[in-house]
C-alpha cells in the first residue's frame, strides 16, 4: 500500500478508502444488499491486512448499524492511532423536527450518536453528506468548527454539491476564522466527468483533496452495463445515475475492456488507475461485497497509465446531466 498526505494537511491516508455503505443490517429499510456484521468483518479485517487506514462511513447507512458494524471490526483488529475515520451528517435519520439537516442542533445531535455508534472518541473527518438549502452557511461552519475545537473531529470535509456552494462554505469559513473543509467527496469516475468543470479546478487551487464516491460507476466500468448481480438487481439509485446514458457510456466501458486486457490488469484497476492520475484525488472510495473485488482493487495502487492511454480512455466521453449535487427542494 502507499500512503499520501490528505490535501493541504499533514495527515497520511492510503491511496484506496475502505467505503462502508455494503456494511449493515439488510433489515434496516436503507439497502437490502449490505452485509452482515459476520460477513463484513471479514473484509474490514482483510482491507487491514492490505494496508488501508482509511475508512468512511455515514449515520443514514444501514441507519446506524454500518458505524457499529465498523467501529467494534476496528476496535479489535486495528491501531486506532494509525486508523483515518470519516463519517457523515445530513440525510435524515429520524421522522419529525430536527431529523436531518445541518442545523446546530442536528449537527451536535448527530456526531454524539456517531460517536457512541462507533464507539471512539473522534473522528478524523467529519463529513457533510450534501448541501442544506434550508439551514445557512453560518450556522452550519460554526457548528462544524465547534465539533473540531471539542476534539470531536480532527477535520472537516463536504460532499457532493455544486462548486459555488462549496466555494461559500469555504469563504464563510476563511471570513469568520473557522475550521475550513479540507476534503471533497465527490461523484467521479470515467463515465460521469461533469466535476471537472468547476469542482475539480476548485479544489486545485484550494488544495482540497478529492475522495471520488462510485468510482467504478457501480460496477459498470469492472463488469460491464449487463452483469447482474444482487446490487445490480435491486439498486435503485446506480439506475438513476446511469440509466439514462447507456448508449453514450458503453464506448467508455469498452476501452477500459480493451486496455485492461492489452495491459494484463482488470477492468477495476484500469479504473482506478484512471482517478489516481487525476489530481487532486488522494483516495478513491471502493465498496466491496466480496474479498476478491477489495484485493482487486488494492491491486489498482501503482498501476501507471501513459498520456495516450489516459486520452483514449477520455475521448468518447459526452455531457451527462448533473448527478449528486442537490437542487432547490431535493431530499
Amino acid at each position: 500500500m502507499e500512503y499520501v498526505k490528505f490535501g493541504n494537511t499533514g495527515m497520511d491516508v492510503s491511496k484506496i478508502c475502505m467505503g462502508c455503505m455494503s456494511f449493515g443490517s439488510a433489515q434496516s429499510g436503507f439497502h437490502n444488499w449490505t452485509l452482515d456484521e459476520k460477513e463484513s468483518r471479514v473484509i474490514i479485517k482483510r482491507a487491514l491486512d492490505l494496508g488501508i487506514n482509511f475508512f468512511d462511513t455515514a449515520n443514514c447507512y444501514s441507519y446506524g448499524s454500518s458505524e457499529e458494524i465498523l467501529g467494534r471490526a476496528l476496535k479489535d483488529y486495528g491501531n486506532r492511532d494509525e486508523l483515518v475515520v470519516a463519517t457523515k451528517v445530513f440525510i435524515k435519520m429520524k421522522d419529525g423536527p430536527n431529523g436531518q439537516g445541518l442545523s446546530r442542533k442536528a449537527i451536535m445531535q448527530e456526531i454524539d450518536n456517531s460517536l457512541q455508534r462507533l464507539g471512539m472518541d473522534y473522528v478524523d473527518l467529519y463529513i457533510i453528506h450534501r448541501w442544506d438549502y434550508n439551514t445557512p452557511i453560518e450556522e452550519t461552519m460554526s457548528a462544524l468548527h465547534d465539533v473540531v475545537k471539542s476534539g470531536k473531529a480532527r477535520y472537516i470535509g463536504a460532499s457532493a454539491m455544486f462548486a459555488w456552494q462549496f466555494q461559500k462554505a469555504l469563504h464563510t469559513a476563511e471570513l469568520n476564522g473557522w475550521t475550513k473543509f479540507v476534503s471533497m467527496q465527490n461523484h467521479y469516475n470515467l463515465i460521469y466527468r461533469e466535476e471537472e468543470r468547476e469542482m475539480m479546478p476548485l479544489c486545485i487551487d484550494q488544495k482540497i483533496a478529492a475522495t471520488p464516491y462510485s468510482p467504478l460507476a457501480s460496477g459498470r466500468l469492472s463488469r460491464g452495463i449487463n452483469a447482474n448481480t444482487k446490487r445490480t438487481e435491486t439498486d435503485d439509485i446506480q439506475r438513476y445515475k446511469y440509466g439514462s446514458t447507456e448508449a453514450e457510456d458503453q464506448l467508455i466501458i469498452d476501452r477500459v475492456a480493451e486496455i485492461a486486457e492489452k495491459r494484463g490488469i482488470t477492468r477495476s484497476q484500469l479504473a482506478l488507475a484512471w482517478l489516481m492520475h487525476k489530481p487532486p484525488v488522494v483516495s478513491p472510495i471502493i465498496g466491496a461485497t466480496k474479498i476478491e473485488h477489495l484485493e482487486d482493487s488494492v491491486g489498482a495502487v501503482g498501476v501507471s497509465l501513459s498520456p495516450e492511454e489516459i486520452a483514449y480512455l477520455e475521448e468518447p466521453y459526452v455531457p451527462h446531466g448533473v448527478i449528486g449535487a442537490l437542487l432547490p427542494g431535493a431530499k
